[in-house]
């Protein structure tokens, strides 16, 4: 048995590119970079190492995704790890990328574009109107 799922929460290190197959299927390709946290040996100080993860989507819900997305959006992001190999101009080249099955914005609002938070990726959740104030009037102390 083999497993292979994959969960990642980071920024989107670039603007998103829509594009759609020759048989009509919408891909939306973005990238998304992720911390690694390590201690460094010459200052004993704890520092982030950034991992950068190609992602892909497909479908219905990649064309609905992508006007909530911008470069410095906060994602979270689940889906399997997909390799691929190709040649060009006689080298070969291969890369690991993220095949995405849910999105999630983490942003919050007025962070991102879409301004939504912690909603999922099938659509926009809508404006919840202004936020209310951090206190009660009506608490007796």
């Amino acid at each position: 048995m083999s497993i292979n799922r994959v969960i990642i929460s980071g920024n989107l290190t670039r603007e998103p590119e829509l594009r759609c197959t020759q048989s009509g299927t919408d891909v939306l390709g973005f990238g998304v970079a992720v911390n690694d946290r390590r201690k460094n040996p010459q200052t004993n100080e704890w520092e982030d190492y950034p991992n950068f993860v190609d992602c892909t989507m497909f479908g219905k819900r990649a064309s609905s995704v992508a006007p909530y997305l911008s470069r410095g959006t906060k994602v979270a992001i689940e889906g399997k790890l997909r390799w691929s190999q190709w040649e060009r101009d006689g080298q070969k080249r291969s890369k690991l990328d993220v095949i995405v099955d849910e999105i999630e914005f983490m942003s919050r609002q007025g962070e991102s574009r879409g301004g939504y938070s912690a909603t999922r990726a099938a659509a926009p959740a809508p404006d919840p109107g202004p936020t209310p104030p951090p206190y009660d009037d009506d608490i007796p102390f």
